[in-house]
């Protein structure tokens, strides 16, 4: 079973918007395509946390369509550079913007976990650039690092944290190969 999620779209004569389907998985191992209607991504985007949380800890997007939906929304190249972005600017907020490309940077007001920040801060700009990279990225790892950004306890904002910014860091390289 796959763990990335992706769009098919259907093009329609002029006038006429096009059509997105996913795969599910139909639970007797068959995967089977089924029209992604609007509310689905409505209802993917309104309960966006929950389903971030299952993706990250392993749940197949191919379950649900509503899984699905918010797979394909995490895996979007959009969502994926907000993430990248986002790591950069902890990365440059830290006291290392050599590791930093081009971005504009506002100075931060939330306190960071600068000395584990620091210590990792290539695995992070390697994290930040795989998420980046062309071609399909696996949901759960997008999910992953979306959870890393926002837990305010977590270990980029905590020195204190229960989990270790590295685990967390090699955590999420795993589930991107």
């Amino acid at each position: 079973m796959t763990t990335t999620a992706g769009n098919t779209h259907t093009h329609r004569p002029m006038g006429q918007e096009s059509t997105s389907h996913v795969l599910l998985d139909d639970g007797q191992g068959q995967l089977i395509l089924e029209r992604l209607r609007p509310w689905h991504r409505i209802l993917a985007r309104c309960k966006a946390a929950r389903l971030d949380r299952q993706l990250a800890a392993g749940a197949s997007p191919e379950s649900s369509t509503i899984l699905a939906a918010r797979a394909g929304q995490l895996t979007s190249l959009k969502t994926r550079r907000a993430l990248a972005t986002s790591l950069w600017r902890i990365l440059a907020a830290a006291g290392q913007p050599t590791a930093v490309p081009a971005i504009s940077l506002r100075p931060t007001r939330i306190p960071l976990a600068r000395t584990g920040i620091r210590r990792s801060a290539g695995t992070l700009n390697n994290l930040a650039s795989s998420l980046i990279a062309p071609g399909p990225v696996p949901a759960q790892a997008v999910a992953m690092v979306g959870q890393l950004l926002a837990d305010g306890a977590g270990p980029l904002y905590r020195d204190a944290s229960d989990y270790d910014l590295a685990e967390a860091i090699e955590n999420v390289t795993r589930a991107l190969a």
